[in-house]
Order: C-alpha cells, then structure tokens, then sequence
C-alpha cells in the first residue's frame, strides 16, 4: 500500500519536530507525515545514553524559537532535551502524524511525475512500506546512528577489561571504583571525564592525542534566573535570553576569527584559574586556533575542578598499544585500566545513509551545491536541514523550516507545483558544506559524503546567523537561482483523505 502526503518529513529529532511544527505554525495548509526510524521521539536526545550526556549550546538558543525553554541551566542534560521535544510534538499534535521503526532506505524523485517516492523497511517486521509526497524535507542530521567513528588499535585483543563507545554505552555498566580511560578531547569526553568521577569510579584519566579549547559556562544562566525571580513571563524571558545569547556566540566566534590571539590568551587564562598550578597547560594549548574546531564548554568548569581535586587526570599522548592491563603510550608511559571508553568522534552519513535517485539514476550528496544551506541543488521539491556548527544547531534548524514554509506558501498562492535551486558553471567549490568553517576529524572524514558549498552569494556557507535571518526570512524568493514552475504529474497520486482512510 502506498501512502501518500504533500511532506514527508524524515526524522524526529529537534529538526525534523521542528519543521513539523512550522508547517503548522505558518498556516501550509500541507498534510505531512514523519517517519521515524527509532521508536521514540528525540534524535539525538533518545540515542545517547552515557553518564552526563548533555548540550554544548546553551538552551536559550539551542530551544526552539517558537517555545520558550523554561529552566534556568545553562547546558541541559540529554533526558531533559528529550522531554522538550516530545512535549513540543505533544503541544503541536505532530506526535500523532510519526510512524516510528521506519528506515529509509531510498528516496527517488520523478520529474514525469512530480513526485518523491520514498521505500522504508519496517526494522521490526522487515517489510518493506512506500510513501509518496510532493516534498520531502531531510531531517536526519549528519551522522551515523548505528555506529561512531571508531580507530582500532594494535594489541586490543590482549586488554583484559572492556572497551565502550559512548554511541553504544552499555546500561548496566559498572565503572564504580574502576579505573577508566577516556580517549579523546572533544564534548563527550570532557563530559564523560568528570560525570565519571563524581559518580564513583576510582580515577578517570583522560587521553587524548591533541588538546581542545575549553571554555567554562555557569551551570545556571543568573539572568534566566534573575528573570524568573521577577516573575518576568515565560515568552518574554526566553526572548531577551536567545537575542542576549546569539550576540555572546556571535562575538566570541567573529573575536576568535579577528584576533585568534586574544581569543586564545582568554580561553587560557580562565583555564589557568581554574586548575591551579599543578596542572601542566600543555593539556589545554592546542597548535589551531580557537573556533577553527568547535569549542567545548563545561558547567562551572566541572572538568578542571575533577582535575584540581585528583578524581581525575588529564594526558597528552598517542596509543602505541593496549596491553593486558590498559595502554601503552607512544612516550613510554604506560595507563592502568579497567574500562577503556573510545570518545572518538562521530561517522558523517547523509539522509540517513539512504539512496537517492533522480529520475532513476543515483544521486550523489557530494556532488551537490546546497543553496542557502536548506536546498540541494538540482533535486526538486526537497529541502535538508543541516544545522549551524559555530552556534546553536537549532538556530539555523528554525530558519531553513521557515523559509521552507515561505516558498511552500509561496507555490501554494501562485499555483507552482516544483521547486528547483540550479547553479551556474563556476558556483562550485571544492569546500564542503561545513568545511569551510571547521577543520575537526569529524568533518575530514565526512567529505566523501558531504555536500559542496558554493564560490559566493546563495550557494556560499558563512554559518551567520543575522546573515542567514535575512536571506531566508526577507530576501526574495524569486532570484533567478531558485526556478518556480507549474507541471502537469503524468501519475495521479492517491488525495490525501484516500490516504487518511486507507
């Protein structure tokens, strides 16, 4: 049985909620389903599991714009973030319109047809369900849900302990009074490291092959709490905190691009505060300049303090191998283990892995230019959120539903029925999509699948947030990139109350 919709949204994430939401806020008018290859509402939020999993963006910004965050937290742990999803898809009524457990597998659009046909697998029954949609909206963030990215390393098979990566932390882990290495530098580890320690392990050492730039945060934001105190409404409070929010993030990233010096001695020098003279700054001197990697962040500095208390321990080194016992490092020291935690990074993967197809013939996301950051090139009726890496995600997440709701409005009250963004020769480049802005492992590796950003204008990344605002909220949409057309579908496709009552 076919299933039919005006757009099918693809994930239940913060993006994928999101845009559902839109569709409702701003009046579409457009039925819309969104398949959901978990069995849960949260993305990210539903995946992660290991102790401490929290935001590296404040809420202020990393909540939606449409629905006030009312803690007062800085950074908000994993279960929370969840709960606000499910309760904004609750509050919308988007939760009813999820089929959950469907995996997409390939996505082909027919020009003849004016049509996205779209082959899921139910994962528990293994059948196979097609759903067809004028438009089809990419929510499924950028990695690899069923695996991180994950180095080998010689003598592995003679460590006597366990080896566990946080994408696949195990519930019943027991590190109490264990002693735990943590590899790597990045957001997991410096949350893992200390969450570990507090909770009882007998020492964490984190190992990692470069330092990373560390900035420490309040746990509680004083004016959401100040805020709060004055009984300043909800909607208000959360307003002055996102428009004070994009500001701060905007200034830190435009001063560590201006004056990479004096962005680094900042950083460094809270850092030398807070973890006293025992603590060799080597640990925290990294040979890039900030923001040319995404800068972690800590709650009232929890790492450091870990560290300045002995509960945990900080070393920069690289793996020559593991032993019965721990690691073996390349200087000759060697790390004593129980649990080995490889906090090594994420695999990029694209729509979910899925094939796309354009009138049969396979399409390649690296082959594509994206146009504002929310179009693929040449591929009709389709949009991709692919959220900000120098600020919040959900930023750039609300402006690329927004705009997607401006051109399906748009369409809708001049009779279009097909979108298109198409490039010119010489609008190309050989930067991916978030290549340009950061040079992390993560994003190395995912340039094999990661589409391409343009020379200028439209099709050029800039990860603004005031730039972005303008061009998908108020510039135009007819601009001689983005083509408006109405075609006549050879295939008639089931109306959307056929569909309803099937």
């Amino acid at each position: 049985m076919t299933r039919h919709v005006d757009v099918l949204i693809i994930g239940a994430g913060l993006s994928g909620i999101g845009t559902a939401c839109h569709l409702i806020r701003e009046n579409t008018g457009r039925s819309f389903l969104i398949l959901e290859r978990r069995e849960n509402i949260g993305g990210t939020w539903d995946l992660f599991k290991y102790p401490g999993i929290r935001s590296d963006s404040d809420m202020y910004t990393f909540g939606f714009e449409f629905k006030p965050w009312t803690g007062t937290k800085v950074l908000a742990d994993g279960a929370s973030i969840r709960n606000y999803v499910q309760e904004t898809a609750e509050e919308y009524g988007v939760d009813k319109q999820i089929r959950f457990g469907r995996k997409m597998v390939k996505a082909s659009f027919s020009t003849a047809d004016n049509i996205w046909t779209v082959e899921t697998v139910d994962e528990k029954t293994g059948e196979t369900e097609i759903y067809t949609a004028d438009f089809l909206s990419g929510c499924t963030g950028y990695y690899n849900y069923d695996a991180g990215h994950r180095p080998t390393w010689p003598g592995e098979e003679n460590f006597r302990g366990q080896i566990v990566h946080p994408q696949a932390w195990p519930e019943d882990l027991d590190y109490q009074g264990k002693k735990v290495v943590v590899i790597g530098s990045g957001a997991t580890a410096i949350t893992l490291v200390p969450t570990l320690a507090a909770r009882g392990a007998g020492h964490v050492t984190m190992l990692q092959r470069s330092p990373t730039y560390i900035a420490t945060l309040p746990s509680d934001d004083p004016v959401a709490m100040g805020l709060k105190l004055a009984k300043v409404p909800a909607a208000m409070a959360y307003k002055v905190g996102r428009v004070r929010n994009i500001a701060l993030q905007r200034a830190s990233f435009q001063l560590s691009r201006n004056n990479p010096a004096a962005a680094r001695r900042l950083l460094q020098n809270q850092v030398r505060v807070q973890v006293g003279p025992n603590v060799d700054m080597k640990h925290f001197t990294p040979k890039y300049d900030p923001w040319d990697q995404r800068l972690c962040v800590v709650p009232n500095g929890d790492l450091f303090r870990a560290l300045k208390k002995g509960t945990a321990s900080i070393v920069t080194d690289t793996i020559a191998e593991f032993t019965e016992t721990g690691l073996r490092l390349d200087s000759g020291q060697e790390l004593e283990a129980d649990i080995i935690v490889t906090a090594t990074g994420l695999q990029v993967q694209m729509l979910g892995g899925a094939a796309v197809e354009l009138d049969g013939e396979p399409v390649h996301t690296r082959d594509l230019l994206m146009y504002k950051g929310v179009m693929l090139s040449d591929i009709p009726n389709a949009m991709m959120v692919v959220g900000y890496t120098n600020a919040s995600w959900t930023l750039k997440a609300d402006l690329a539903a927004s705009y997607f709701c401006r051109v399906l409005n748009y369409m809708r009250d001049n009779g279009f029925n097909r979108v298109v963004a198409t490039p010119q020769p010489g609008d190309r480049s050989e930067a991916s999509l978030l290549g340009a802005d950061l040079s992390s492992g993560y994003i190395a590796r995912g340039d094999a699948v990661m589409p391409r950003q343009g020379t200028g204008g439209p099709w050029k990344v800039v990860s603004n947030f005031y730039r972005d605002r303008a061009y998908l909220r108020k510039e135009g949409l007819e601009d001689g990139i983005v083509k408006f057309s109405k075609v006549k579908p050879a295939l008639r496709v089931v109306s959307n109350e056929e569909s309803r009552s099937a």
